[in-house]
């Protein structure tokens, strides 16, 4: 058998204490309350969200978004992301949602009031939902 060369960097410090001999076993894992983070996360991954822009229009024009509402708006996005879309606008009742369809976000939401004389653009598909 060959000697191992010498190698400085694996020399500890003079005077610091020599390493034990046997390894440290890993402490054991904490019991945490709550779900997983894959489990979160697996939760997460095809709810629609919310930028700050369209938070912003939500609560000035005083949309409501309840869990009926964005079950539907979850729903037309889908629907447009089979179809191929990449920007659309999903009509949930009286509110018009532009989603960035690719990257499940609420650009904006604007409600019957506002839309009057209203254009949207760069869009390229539809749903009523």
């Amino acid at each position: 058998m060959t000697p191992v060369p010498h190698n400085p960097a694996l020399v500890p410090p003079i005077g610091a204490p020599a390493p034990s001999a046997a390894p440290q076993q890993p402490a054991p894992a904490a019991k945490r309350d709550g779900p997983s983070f894959a489990e979160v996360l697996g939760h997460k991954a095809g709810a629609v969200q919310l930028s700050g822009h369209a938070k912003a229009r939500i609560e000035r024009r005083g949309i409501d978004l309840d869990p009926q509402t964005l079950a539907r708006l979850e729903h037309g996005v889908d629907r447009a992301a089979a179809k191929g879309s990449r920007e659309s606008v999903v009509l949930v009742d009286d509110v018009a949602f532009v989603v960035s369809v690719k990257a499940r976000t609420v650009i904006t939401a604007v409600d019957r009031a506002s839309m009057r004389d209203h254009i949207f653009t760069n869009i390229d598909s539809a749903v009523i939902s």
